[in-house]
């Protein structure tokens, strides 16, 4: 388990971040469309899982745009915007802010992912809900960079992770 957290207060996660160099857990999303999407489907691509709490907050808001931002200029890569939110809440942020190049997908029907991930908090006022991290996977579903963002308000490290593609 991890300890982060939230304007200064501990929070724990269920777990830890897949290992860099191990293969990343199966899950399946509830895509915009309410259809299933797994990760298996996007072999052959490189992933970015950019997880966060939920996209009506500030911090989750801006790591989706940089990521789609970022996403026009890489190759062979496919940005996953993860959170519990609904489809429609994402769906609806997206195609308000013009957000095209990332996909949203929702753990609402597969909340296995937090516990997979380890990034379900399991206590605070979150609780439930997906911590901010970032998890990078190459075209076979290895994992190669991982970060558990300290301070849930805190934005990822960007550079560091996309040097790391």
């Amino acid at each position: 388990m991890a300890t982060i957290t939230r304007r200064g207060v501990p929070v724990t996660t269920a777990g830890d971040l897949p290992t860099p160099g191990s293969k990343a857990p199966e899950t399946v999303f509830s895509g915009n469309d309410l259809g299933d999407v797994r990760l298996s489907d996007l072999a052959g691509k490189r992933v970015i899982l950019n997880i966060f709490p939920s996209i009506d907050t500030p911090t989750c808001a801006k790591s989706v745009r940089r990521f789609n931002e970022a996403a026009s200029k890489l190759d062979n890569t496919v940005v996953l915007c993860v959170s519990a939110d609904l489809p429609f809440a994402q769906a609806r942020f997206c195609g308000a802010e013009g957000l095209e190049r990332v996909m949203t997908v929702s753990t609402f029907r597969n909340p296995e992912f937090g516990k997979a991930y380890g990034v379900e908090m399991v206590d605070g006022p979150l609780m439930g809900l997906l911590a901010r991290a970032i998890v990078i996977l190459d075209e076979t579903g290895t994992v190669l960079y991982t970060e558990q963002v300290p301070e849930i308000a805190q934005e990822p490290d960007y550079d560091a992770a996309l040097a790391t593609l």
